[in-house]
Protein backbone atom coordinates (compact mmCIF):
# COMPACT_ATOMS: atom_id res chain seq x y z
CA UNK A 1 0.00 0.00 0.00
CA UNK A 2 1.40 3.34 -1.38
CA UNK A 3 1.53 5.93 1.70
CA UNK A 4 -1.08 8.23 1.92
CA UNK A 5 0.20 11.47 2.53
CA UNK A 6 -3.03 12.87 4.14
CA UNK A 7 -2.15 13.74 7.35
CA UNK A 8 0.83 11.79 7.35
CA UNK A 9 3.66 12.10 9.90
CA UNK A 10 7.36 11.59 10.28
CA UNK A 11 6.75 8.15 11.28
CA UNK A 12 4.13 7.08 8.83
CA UNK A 13 6.74 8.30 5.71
CA UNK A 14 9.29 6.83 7.05
CA UNK A 15 7.35 3.51 7.51
CA UNK A 16 6.61 3.54 3.95
CA UNK A 17 10.19 4.47 2.67
CA UNK A 18 12.01 1.65 4.82
CA UNK A 19 9.93 -0.68 3.59
CA UNK A 20 10.40 -0.18 0.35
CA UNK A 21 6.66 1.20 -0.69
CA UNK A 22 7.23 4.55 -1.79
CA UNK A 23 10.51 6.49 -2.87
CA UNK A 24 11.67 9.89 -1.69
CA UNK A 25 10.47 10.81 -5.01
CA UNK A 26 7.74 9.84 -4.81
CA UNK A 27 6.93 11.35 -1.76
CA UNK A 28 8.19 14.83 -2.85
CA UNK A 29 6.00 14.37 -5.94
CA UNK A 30 2.98 13.60 -3.68
CA UNK A 31 3.08 17.06 -1.69
CA UNK A 32 4.06 18.99 -4.46
CA UNK A 33 1.04 17.61 -6.52
CA UNK A 34 -1.56 18.36 -3.49
CA UNK A 35 -0.21 21.69 -3.72
CA UNK A 36 -0.81 22.62 -7.11
CA UNK A 37 -4.52 21.04 -6.93
CA UNK A 38 -5.53 22.51 -3.90
CA UNK A 39 -3.14 25.93 -2.88
CA UNK A 40 -5.97 27.78 -4.78
CA UNK A 41 -8.22 27.21 -2.09
CA UNK A 42 -6.02 28.44 0.74
CA UNK A 43 -3.28 30.48 -0.61
CA UNK A 44 -0.54 29.38 1.70
CA UNK A 45 2.28 28.95 -0.89
CA UNK A 46 4.75 31.76 -1.97
CA UNK A 47 7.36 29.83 -3.47
CA UNK A 48 8.75 26.32 -3.75
CA UNK A 49 12.01 25.18 -3.96
CA UNK A 50 13.40 24.59 -7.27
CA UNK A 51 15.65 21.64 -5.90
CA UNK A 52 13.38 20.27 -4.14
CA UNK A 53 13.22 16.96 -6.46
CA UNK A 54 16.53 16.57 -7.02
CA UNK A 55 17.13 16.59 -3.08
CA UNK A 56 15.12 13.69 -3.26
CA UNK A 57 16.36 11.58 -5.73
CA UNK A 58 19.86 12.08 -4.10
CA UNK A 59 17.80 10.63 -0.98
CA UNK A 60 16.90 7.96 -2.71
CA UNK A 61 20.45 7.28 -4.03
CA UNK A 62 21.47 7.15 -0.12
CA UNK A 63 18.91 5.35 0.82
CA UNK A 64 19.39 2.04 -2.08
CA UNK A 65 22.95 2.15 -0.59
CA UNK A 66 21.99 2.01 2.84
CA UNK A 67 22.93 5.43 3.92
CA UNK A 68 19.30 6.46 5.51
CA UNK A 69 19.99 8.75 8.20
CA UNK A 70 18.80 12.07 9.84
CA UNK A 71 15.58 12.60 12.04
CA UNK A 72 14.02 14.10 9.04
CA UNK A 73 15.18 11.72 6.22
CA UNK A 74 12.83 13.16 3.07
CA UNK A 75 10.70 14.66 5.63
CA UNK A 76 8.76 17.81 3.25
CA UNK A 77 8.99 20.69 4.72
CA UNK A 78 7.86 24.50 4.20
CA UNK A 79 9.30 27.48 5.89
CA UNK A 80 7.50 30.64 6.87
CA UNK A 81 8.98 33.06 4.45
CA UNK A 82 11.23 35.36 6.46
CA UNK A 83 13.58 32.37 7.16
CA UNK A 84 16.37 33.11 4.98
CA UNK A 85 17.50 30.50 2.38
CA UNK A 86 20.21 30.95 -0.66
CA UNK A 87 17.91 29.35 -2.98
CA UNK A 88 14.93 31.00 -3.03
CA UNK A 89 14.21 34.48 -1.97
CA UNK A 90 13.14 35.58 1.70
CA UNK A 91 10.25 38.16 1.68
CA UNK A 92 8.57 38.26 4.66
CA UNK A 93 5.72 38.74 2.08
CA UNK A 94 6.27 42.29 1.30
CA UNK A 95 6.72 43.37 -2.49
CA UNK A 96 9.59 45.34 -1.50
CA UNK A 97 11.37 42.54 -0.67
CA UNK A 98 10.71 40.16 -3.48
CA UNK A 99 13.68 40.73 -5.29
CA UNK A 100 15.88 39.98 -1.78
CA UNK A 101 18.19 36.74 -1.91
CA UNK A 102 20.24 35.79 1.14
CA UNK A 103 23.63 33.74 0.24
CA UNK A 104 23.54 31.56 3.60
CA UNK A 105 20.80 29.76 4.67
CA UNK A 106 19.63 30.50 8.39
CA UNK A 107 20.97 28.16 10.94
CA UNK A 108 17.43 26.74 11.57
CA UNK A 109 17.79 26.01 8.14
CA UNK A 110 21.14 24.33 7.69
CA UNK A 111 20.15 22.28 10.86
CA UNK A 112 16.71 20.89 9.09
CA UNK A 113 18.75 19.89 5.95
CA UNK A 114 21.25 18.42 7.73
CA UNK A 115 18.87 15.88 9.36
CA UNK A 116 17.20 15.36 5.91
CA UNK A 117 14.41 16.91 5.62
CA UNK A 118 13.78 18.36 2.24
CA UNK A 119 12.81 21.88 1.98
CA UNK A 120 9.81 21.84 0.23
CA UNK A 121 9.14 26.20 -0.16
CA UNK A 122 8.21 29.35 1.29
CA UNK A 123 4.58 29.77 2.83
CA UNK A 124 2.72 33.51 3.14
CA UNK A 125 2.75 35.13 6.35
CA UNK A 126 1.34 38.06 7.65
CA UNK A 127 3.62 41.13 6.25
CA UNK A 128 6.94 41.00 7.82
CA UNK A 129 5.36 39.23 10.85
CA UNK A 130 3.80 42.10 12.32
CA UNK A 131 0.29 41.01 13.20
CA UNK A 132 -1.77 37.39 13.05
CA UNK A 133 -4.33 38.11 10.19
CA UNK A 134 -1.69 36.61 7.35
CA UNK A 135 -2.03 38.85 4.75
CA UNK A 136 0.45 40.52 2.73
CA UNK A 137 1.52 42.69 -0.21
CA UNK A 138 3.08 40.20 -2.09
CA UNK A 139 1.33 36.85 -0.93
CA UNK A 140 -2.02 37.98 -0.69
CA UNK A 141 -5.18 36.18 1.88
CA UNK A 142 -4.04 33.32 3.54
CA UNK A 143 -7.45 31.38 4.09
CA UNK A 144 -7.97 28.98 6.77
CA UNK A 145 -8.97 25.59 5.54
CA UNK A 146 -11.79 24.83 8.36
CA UNK A 147 -13.51 27.90 7.58
CA UNK A 148 -12.66 29.67 4.30
CA UNK A 149 -15.00 32.83 5.76
CA UNK A 150 -11.51 33.27 8.19
CA UNK A 151 -8.24 33.93 8.88
CA UNK A 152 -5.90 31.32 9.44
CA UNK A 153 -4.43 33.08 12.74
CA UNK A 154 -1.16 34.78 12.15
CA UNK A 155 1.44 35.48 11.61
CA UNK A 156 2.72 31.84 11.00
CA UNK A 157 -0.88 31.22 9.13
CA UNK A 158 0.64 29.99 5.87
CA UNK A 159 2.46 27.44 7.93
CA UNK A 160 -0.48 26.41 9.78
CA UNK A 161 -2.95 26.27 6.96
CA UNK A 162 -0.17 24.49 4.89
CA UNK A 163 0.31 21.71 7.55
CA UNK A 164 -3.69 21.58 8.17
CA UNK A 165 -4.06 21.04 4.47
CA UNK A 166 -1.42 18.80 4.32
CA UNK A 167 1.19 20.39 2.08
CA UNK A 168 3.72 19.22 4.17
CA UNK A 169 4.60 16.95 7.57
CA UNK A 170 5.51 19.80 9.67
CA UNK A 171 6.45 23.40 8.96
CA UNK A 172 8.37 26.53 10.58
CA UNK A 173 7.08 29.89 12.24
CA UNK A 174 7.92 32.36 14.08
CA UNK A 175 6.67 33.66 16.93
CA UNK A 176 6.86 37.65 18.80
CA UNK A 177 3.46 38.11 20.55
CA UNK A 178 1.20 35.10 19.23
CA UNK A 179 2.46 33.63 15.98
CA UNK A 180 3.22 29.91 16.46
CA UNK A 181 0.63 29.40 18.67
CA UNK A 182 -2.23 31.39 17.25
CA UNK A 183 -2.10 29.19 13.48
CA UNK A 184 -1.72 26.18 15.50
CA UNK A 185 -4.87 27.21 17.80
CA UNK A 186 -6.96 28.15 14.55
CA UNK A 187 -5.98 24.88 12.29
CA UNK A 188 -5.96 21.92 14.88
CA UNK A 189 -2.24 21.72 15.17
CA UNK A 190 0.35 21.18 17.76
CA UNK A 191 3.16 23.54 18.42
CA UNK A 192 6.00 24.86 20.43
CA UNK A 193 7.01 28.32 21.16
CA UNK A 194 10.44 27.34 22.98
CA UNK A 195 12.55 29.35 25.68
CA UNK A 196 13.82 32.12 24.43
CA UNK A 197 17.55 31.10 23.42
CA UNK A 198 17.14 27.42 22.70
CA UNK A 199 16.76 28.07 18.86
CA UNK A 200 19.06 30.54 17.10
CA UNK A 201 17.50 33.29 15.62
CA UNK A 202 19.99 34.21 12.92
CA UNK A 203 18.72 34.70 9.74
CA UNK A 204 15.29 35.05 10.05
CA UNK A 205 14.14 38.31 9.30
CA UNK A 206 13.37 40.16 13.07
CA UNK A 207 11.07 42.32 14.94
CA UNK A 208 11.95 41.75 18.52
CA UNK A 209 15.09 40.81 20.53
CA UNK A 210 13.38 40.88 23.81
CA UNK A 211 10.54 38.73 22.26
CA UNK A 212 11.52 36.84 19.01
CA UNK A 213 11.71 32.88 18.46
CA UNK A 214 11.31 30.38 16.12
CA UNK A 215 9.97 27.12 16.32
CA UNK A 216 8.21 24.06 14.62
CA UNK A 217 4.28 23.57 13.57
CA UNK A 218 2.91 19.79 13.02
CA UNK A 219 -0.27 17.69 13.48
CA UNK A 220 1.44 15.37 16.22
CA UNK A 221 3.35 16.37 19.54
CA UNK A 222 6.38 14.12 18.27
CA UNK A 223 6.88 15.75 15.53
CA UNK A 224 7.05 18.41 17.22
CA UNK A 225 9.33 17.25 19.28
CA UNK A 226 11.47 15.65 16.61
CA UNK A 227 11.78 18.61 14.78
CA UNK A 228 12.58 20.72 17.87
CA UNK A 229 15.29 18.74 19.13
CA UNK A 230 16.66 18.90 15.11
CA UNK A 231 16.01 23.12 15.20
CA UNK A 232 17.75 23.13 18.93
CA UNK A 233 20.74 21.15 17.89
CA UNK A 234 22.20 24.27 16.30
CA UNK A 235 23.93 25.19 19.89
CA UNK A 236 25.50 28.53 20.65
CA UNK A 237 25.66 30.72 17.75
CA UNK A 238 27.44 33.89 18.13
CA UNK A 239 25.13 35.28 15.87
CA UNK A 240 22.45 35.01 18.47
CA UNK A 241 24.06 35.87 21.94
CA UNK A 242 20.80 34.80 23.61
CA UNK A 243 21.87 30.76 22.79
CA UNK A 244 24.55 31.30 25.69
CA UNK A 245 21.91 31.24 27.84
CA UNK A 246 21.22 27.27 27.40
CA UNK A 247 21.99 25.30 30.27
CA UNK A 248 24.25 22.54 29.50
CA UNK A 249 21.45 20.08 30.38
CA UNK A 250 19.84 21.28 27.90
CA UNK A 251 22.32 21.16 25.02
CA UNK A 252 21.85 18.55 22.67
CA UNK A 253 18.97 17.10 24.04
CA UNK A 254 16.44 14.72 22.47
CA UNK A 255 12.76 15.44 23.25
CA UNK A 256 11.16 12.38 21.57
CA UNK A 257 13.01 10.17 24.41
CA UNK A 258 10.15 12.28 27.22
CA UNK A 259 6.87 11.26 24.88
CA UNK A 260 6.49 7.77 26.92
CA UNK A 261 3.02 6.45 28.11
CA UNK A 262 2.22 7.19 31.45
CA UNK A 263 -0.95 9.22 32.73
CA UNK A 264 -1.82 12.71 33.98
CA UNK A 265 -2.67 11.43 37.53
CA UNK A 266 -0.86 14.01 40.25
CA UNK A 267 -0.33 16.73 37.41
CA UNK A 268 -0.86 20.35 38.57
CA UNK A 269 -2.27 22.39 36.18
CA UNK A 270 -3.10 26.37 36.98
CA UNK A 271 -5.18 27.77 34.83
CA UNK A 272 -5.13 31.56 34.61
CA UNK A 273 -9.35 32.58 34.77
CA UNK A 274 -8.18 36.25 33.68
CA UNK A 275 -7.29 34.85 29.90
CA UNK A 276 -11.18 33.94 29.71
CA UNK A 277 -13.69 36.06 28.55
CA UNK A 278 -17.02 34.83 29.89
CA UNK A 279 -18.96 37.28 28.16
CA UNK A 280 -21.34 35.01 26.18
CA UNK A 281 -21.35 35.60 22.25
CA UNK A 282 -21.51 33.21 19.27
CA UNK A 283 -17.57 34.10 19.23
CA UNK A 284 -16.27 33.92 22.86
CA UNK A 285 -18.77 30.54 24.26
CA UNK A 286 -17.64 27.96 21.97
CA UNK A 287 -13.87 29.09 23.43
CA UNK A 288 -15.31 28.84 26.79
CA UNK A 289 -17.41 25.65 26.46
CA UNK A 290 -14.36 24.02 24.62
CA UNK A 291 -11.58 24.83 27.34
CA UNK A 292 -14.39 24.22 30.18
CA UNK A 293 -14.63 20.31 28.35
CA UNK A 294 -10.85 19.78 28.08
CA UNK A 295 -10.29 21.25 31.88
CA UNK A 296 -12.75 18.47 32.86
CA UNK A 297 -11.55 15.78 31.25
CA UNK A 298 -8.24 16.63 32.33
CA UNK A 299 -9.68 16.70 35.82
CA UNK A 300 -11.04 13.33 35.34
CA UNK A 301 -7.46 12.36 34.43
CA UNK A 302 -6.56 12.75 37.88
CA UNK A 303 -5.16 16.18 36.78
CA UNK A 304 -5.31 19.04 39.76
CA UNK A 305 -6.73 22.60 38.85
CA UNK A 306 -5.56 25.38 40.56
CA UNK A 307 -7.55 28.55 39.63
CA UNK A 308 -4.82 31.57 39.18
CA UNK A 309 -7.08 34.98 39.79
CA UNK A 310 -4.28 36.98 40.62
CA UNK A 311 -4.32 40.54 39.31
CA UNK A 312 -1.14 40.69 37.49
CA UNK A 313 -2.91 38.63 34.74
CA UNK A 314 -4.93 41.63 33.02
CA UNK A 315 -3.77 40.37 29.04
CA UNK A 316 -4.78 44.17 28.50
CA UNK A 317 -2.04 45.61 30.88
CA UNK A 318 0.34 43.11 29.52
CA UNK A 319 -0.08 43.87 26.10
CA UNK A 320 1.28 47.67 27.02
CA UNK A 321 4.35 46.06 28.03
CA UNK A 322 5.37 44.66 24.51
CA UNK A 323 8.71 46.32 23.44
CA UNK A 324 8.94 45.50 19.86
CA UNK A 325 7.89 48.93 18.79
CA UNK A 326 11.25 49.93 20.52
CA UNK A 327 13.41 47.39 18.87
CA UNK A 328 11.82 46.66 15.44
CA UNK A 329 14.09 49.57 13.73
CA UNK A 330 17.38 48.64 14.79
CA UNK A 331 16.71 44.87 14.43
CA UNK A 332 15.43 45.90 10.88
CA UNK A 333 18.55 48.10 9.58
CA UNK A 334 20.96 45.34 10.91
CA UNK A 335 19.20 42.58 8.85
CA UNK A 336 18.79 44.61 5.89
CA UNK A 337 22.19 45.63 5.70
CA UNK A 338 24.30 42.51 6.22
CA UNK A 339 26.99 41.52 4.13
CA UNK A 340 25.10 37.89 2.98
CA UNK A 341 21.90 39.58 2.05
CA UNK A 342 22.13 39.96 -1.91
CA UNK A 343 19.50 40.60 -4.59
CA UNK A 344 17.02 44.15 -4.66
CA UNK A 345 16.60 44.88 -0.99
CA UNK A 346 15.97 48.73 0.59
CA UNK A 347 19.12 49.16 3.12
CA UNK A 348 16.91 50.01 6.57
CA UNK A 349 13.49 49.99 7.12
CA UNK A 350 12.64 53.62 6.43
CA UNK A 351 13.88 53.09 2.97
CA UNK A 352 11.65 50.15 3.30
CA UNK A 353 8.37 52.12 4.02
CA UNK A 354 8.81 54.91 1.27
CA UNK A 355 9.50 52.25 -1.70
CA UNK A 356 6.46 51.46 -3.83
CA UNK A 357 7.97 49.41 -6.62
CA UNK A 358 4.99 49.85 -8.83
CA UNK A 359 4.30 53.74 -9.07
CA UNK A 360 7.32 55.31 -7.27
CA UNK A 361 4.60 57.55 -5.40
CA UNK A 362 6.24 56.68 -2.03
CA UNK A 363 3.47 54.80 -0.59
CA UNK A 364 3.50 52.50 1.95
CA UNK A 365 3.54 48.73 0.71
CA UNK A 366 2.15 47.45 3.85
CA UNK A 367 -1.25 47.02 4.84
CA UNK A 368 -2.86 50.25 6.38
CA UNK A 369 -3.72 48.09 9.57
CA UNK A 370 -0.11 48.71 10.29
CA UNK A 371 0.70 52.40 9.30
CA UNK A 372 0.30 53.74 12.95
CA UNK A 373 2.73 50.62 13.86
CA UNK A 374 5.42 51.78 11.33
CA UNK A 375 5.05 55.56 12.12
CA UNK A 376 6.15 55.17 15.87
CA UNK A 377 8.96 52.44 14.85
CA UNK A 378 10.53 54.78 12.36
CA UNK A 379 10.83 57.41 15.46
CA UNK A 380 11.21 55.01 18.02
CA UNK A 381 14.34 52.85 19.45
CA UNK A 382 15.80 51.35 22.60
CA UNK A 383 17.12 54.60 23.95
CA UNK A 384 13.48 56.12 24.64
CA UNK A 385 13.48 57.04 27.79
CA UNK A 386 10.26 54.63 28.28
CA UNK A 387 12.10 51.46 26.75
CA UNK A 388 13.98 51.15 30.67
CA UNK A 389 11.34 51.49 32.62
CA UNK A 390 9.06 49.06 30.22
CA UNK A 391 11.82 45.95 30.50
CA UNK A 392 11.68 46.64 34.46
CA UNK A 393 8.29 46.18 34.24
CA UNK A 394 8.79 42.88 32.08
CA UNK A 395 11.47 41.35 34.32
CA UNK A 396 9.37 42.24 37.60
CA UNK A 397 5.94 39.92 35.49
CA UNK A 398 8.43 37.24 34.46
CA UNK A 399 9.48 37.29 38.62
CA UNK A 400 5.96 36.89 39.20
CA UNK A 401 5.01 34.44 36.72
CA UNK A 402 7.75 32.02 38.45
CA UNK A 403 6.38 32.83 41.66
CA UNK A 404 3.23 31.62 40.85
CA UNK A 405 4.02 28.71 39.53
CA UNK A 406 6.46 27.87 42.53
CA UNK A 407 3.92 28.71 45.41
CA UNK A 408 0.97 26.92 43.81
CA UNK A 409 3.63 23.71 43.10
CA UNK A 410 2.51 24.01 39.84
CA UNK A 411 3.61 21.53 36.86
CA UNK A 412 2.43 24.18 33.77
CA UNK A 413 -0.46 26.76 33.36
CA UNK A 414 -3.02 26.60 30.87
CA UNK A 415 -5.45 29.22 29.52
CA UNK A 416 -7.22 29.48 25.77
CA UNK A 417 -4.24 30.98 23.37
CA UNK A 418 -7.34 32.93 21.65
CA UNK A 419 -10.22 34.42 23.89
CA UNK A 420 -12.83 34.22 21.10
CA UNK A 421 -13.15 31.82 17.69
CA UNK A 422 -10.06 33.15 14.77
CA UNK A 423 -11.56 36.34 13.10
CA UNK A 424 -12.94 36.39 9.83
CA UNK A 425 -11.65 37.93 6.39
CA UNK A 426 -11.14 41.38 6.39
CA UNK A 427 -10.84 42.08 10.41
CA UNK A 428 -8.66 44.68 11.25
CA UNK A 429 -6.85 42.63 13.65
CA UNK A 430 -6.33 39.06 15.38
CA UNK A 431 -8.48 40.27 18.38
CA UNK A 432 -8.28 38.71 22.33
CA UNK A 433 -5.43 36.36 22.05
CA UNK A 434 -3.13 35.67 25.38
CA UNK A 435 0.10 35.10 23.96
CA UNK A 436 1.72 38.20 25.24
CA UNK A 437 2.64 36.29 28.74
CA UNK A 438 5.17 33.88 27.01
CA UNK A 439 6.30 36.45 24.96
CA UNK A 440 7.37 38.75 27.20
CA UNK A 441 8.78 36.51 30.05
CA UNK A 442 10.90 34.16 27.35
CA UNK A 443 8.65 30.83 28.44
CA UNK A 444 8.32 28.26 26.68
CA UNK A 445 4.87 27.22 25.48
CA UNK A 446 3.15 24.19 23.69
CA UNK A 447 0.19 24.76 21.98
CA UNK A 448 -2.77 21.70 21.80
CA UNK A 449 -5.74 21.15 20.14
CA UNK A 450 -8.75 22.02 22.93
CA UNK A 451 -11.68 21.74 20.45
CA UNK A 452 -13.78 23.12 17.85
CA UNK A 453 -16.90 24.99 17.76
CA UNK A 454 -20.27 23.66 16.11
CA UNK A 455 -20.43 22.63 12.61
CA UNK A 456 -21.98 25.23 10.14
CA UNK A 457 -22.12 25.79 6.62
CA UNK A 458 -19.37 27.78 6.72
CA UNK A 459 -17.28 25.24 8.79
CA UNK A 460 -18.45 21.88 8.18
CA UNK A 461 -16.43 20.68 11.27
CA UNK A 462 -16.29 23.77 13.18
CA UNK A 463 -13.82 26.19 13.55
CA UNK A 464 -10.53 24.87 15.64
CA UNK A 465 -9.77 25.81 19.37
CA UNK A 466 -6.25 25.87 20.98
CA UNK A 467 -5.09 25.76 24.61
CA UNK A 468 -1.78 27.26 25.37
CA UNK A 469 0.39 25.19 28.01
CA UNK A 470 3.03 27.51 29.82
CA UNK A 471 5.93 26.19 32.23
CA UNK A 472 9.36 27.03 33.06
CA UNK A 473 12.48 28.53 31.69
CA UNK A 474 14.07 25.28 29.73
CA UNK A 475 11.33 22.56 30.93
CA UNK A 476 10.29 21.94 27.29
CA UNK A 477 10.53 18.03 27.78
CA UNK A 478 8.47 18.50 30.73
CA UNK A 479 5.91 20.77 28.39
CA UNK A 480 6.14 17.93 25.60
CA UNK A 481 5.58 14.83 28.04
CA UNK A 482 2.29 17.18 29.77
CA UNK A 483 1.19 17.70 26.16
CA UNK A 484 1.60 14.17 24.40
CA UNK A 485 -0.80 12.85 27.48
CA UNK A 486 -3.28 15.06 26.74
CA UNK A 487 -2.90 13.97 22.77
CA UNK A 488 -3.47 11.00 23.76
CA UNK A 489 -6.08 11.21 26.24
CA UNK A 490 -8.28 13.54 23.75
CA UNK A 491 -7.85 12.75 20.30
CA UNK A 492 -9.26 16.27 19.90
CA UNK A 493 -7.50 17.07 15.87
CA UNK A 494 -9.34 16.42 13.18
CA UNK A 495 -8.27 16.63 9.30
CA UNK A 496 -10.31 20.14 7.72
CA UNK A 497 -13.79 18.24 5.70
CA UNK A 498 -12.19 19.26 1.85
CA UNK A 499 -8.53 18.23 2.67
CA UNK A 500 -9.86 14.52 2.81
CA UNK A 501 -9.96 14.69 -1.08
CA UNK A 502 -6.87 12.55 -2.50
CA UNK A 503 -4.96 13.96 -5.26
CA UNK A 504 -2.80 11.60 -7.99
CA UNK A 505 0.73 12.15 -7.82
CA UNK A 506 2.27 13.41 -10.98
CA UNK A 507 5.49 12.61 -12.67
CA UNK A 508 7.28 15.68 -12.14
CA UNK A 509 10.02 16.87 -14.72
CA UNK A 510 10.80 20.38 -12.46
CA UNK A 511 9.14 21.67 -9.56
CA UNK A 512 6.02 23.46 -10.97
CA UNK A 513 6.23 27.26 -10.67
CA UNK A 514 4.05 29.12 -7.90
CA UNK A 515 3.22 32.53 -9.76
CA UNK A 516 1.74 35.53 -7.52
CA UNK A 517 -1.06 35.81 -9.74
CA UNK A 518 -3.92 34.47 -8.06
CA UNK A 519 -3.66 36.26 -4.31
CA UNK A 520 -6.76 36.80 -3.31
CA UNK A 521 -5.80 39.82 -2.06
CA UNK A 522 -8.46 42.56 -1.69
CA UNK A 523 -8.79 45.90 -3.42
CA UNK A 524 -9.06 47.17 -0.24
CA UNK A 525 -7.38 46.28 3.16
CA UNK A 526 -9.11 46.30 6.75
CA UNK A 527 -7.69 49.71 8.91
CA UNK A 528 -6.53 49.35 12.16
CA UNK A 529 -3.89 49.14 14.37
CA UNK A 530 -1.26 46.48 15.77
Amino acid sequence: MRLDIREATIDSVHNSLYSGLTSCREVVSSFLSRVEAFDTRINAIISLNPAALALAERIDAALAVGNATGPLFCIPVLLKDNYDTSNMNTTGGNLGLAGSQPSVDAPSVVALERAGAVILGKVNLHELALEGLSVSSLGGQTINPYDFSRTPGGSSGGSGAAVAASFSVLATGSDTVNSLRSPASANSLFSIRPTRGLISRAGIIPISYTQDVIGPIARTVKDVATALTVMASIGFDSADNATALVPETSRGMDYTIFLTAGNLKGIRLGVINGFFNRTDSNETAPVNEAMDTMIHKLQSAGVIIIPINEGIYNVTAIRSLDVQRFEYRESMDTYLTQPSLNGVHPHNLLELYAMDSSSGSGKFLVIPSQYEFVNTVLISSTSNATYASIQSNIHSLTVALHSTLSQNNLDAIIYPEQQNLVVKLGSPSQSDRNGILAALTGSPVVTVPAGFSAASEEAPVGVPIGMEILGRPWQEESLLRIAYQIEMLTHVRRMPAWAKETVEAKSYVGVPVVKPNNRNIPTEYPVGVL
